[in-house]
């Protein structure tokens, strides 16, 4: 299967599960290429469960001020263990095909650490 990054070349391919901003939300581990999720063998319901956790993505950032939400951390850690839930899914549905892996994300450390530093300044 032609994904168009390192993983052309590995027998056995190599995905991150990852929310973000944009893409689709499965990612080539080695590279760091986004990959179509159209090309990953996976049934349409998971597919589905997939992009609507993706955009959910970031949901405890206020985008206009650039700020934490104030139940950032509470929102965040759900969206984490949903995307742990839906990973696990994931490596059950491609039985061994991938090794797949789960990148949480870590925005609202990201953003108390950028507020410490700014307070510091």
């Amino acid at each position: 299967m032609n994904y168009g990054c390192c993983r052309d070349n590995n027998e056995i391919p190599m995905i991150t599960i990852e929310g973000d901003m944009g893409g689709d939300p499965i990612w080539c581990t080695n590279c760091g290429c986004n990959l179509d999720i159209d090309k990953i063998p996976l049934g349409k319901e998971l597919k589905v469960a997939l992009w609507q956790w993706m955009h959910n993505y970031g949901k405890w950032i206020d985008w206009e001020t650039d700020t934490l939400l104030p139940n950032a951390t509470e929102q965040e850690r759900l969206h984490n263990k949903k995307g742990q839930k839906l990973t696990w899914n994931v490596q059950q549905a491609l039985n061994g095909e991938y090794i797949v892996t789960f990148k949480p994300s870590t925005s609202v450390e990201l953003y108390t650490e950028i507020a410490r530093f700014d307070m510091n300044e």
